[in-house]
């Protein structure tokens, strides 16, 4: 079975993963510090992407889901609940 990822992202994901041991690495346009393992893991892996390496497409995100509608109560049935309330 073929590796999934290239030396090229080893060698980021390390490099991301040293930088981020020292406090070193930060994130995207907010420059903030990245604390995570996982997140210092996804930034080496888009580097690696951006460079041409051999690195799988990153996972695509599953879309929000409209919030369920409300049925409309009939004029039958708010008769009857204004009824039961006086």
């Amino acid at each position: 079975m073929p590796r999934k990822y290239g030396k090229q992202a080893s060698e980021k994901v390390g490099r991301a993963m040293h930088e981020m041991k020292r406090g070193k690495l930060k994130s995207g346009r907010s420059k903030k510090k990245v604390k995570s393992r996982k997140q210092a893991i996804a930034i080496g892996l888009s580097e690696a992407r951006k460079e041409g390496g051999k690195v799988p497409p990153p996972k695509k995100r599953a879309k929000r889901k409209a919030p369920a509608k409300r049925k409309k109560t009939t004029a039958k049935k708010r008769a009857k609940r204004a009824k039961s309330r006086s």
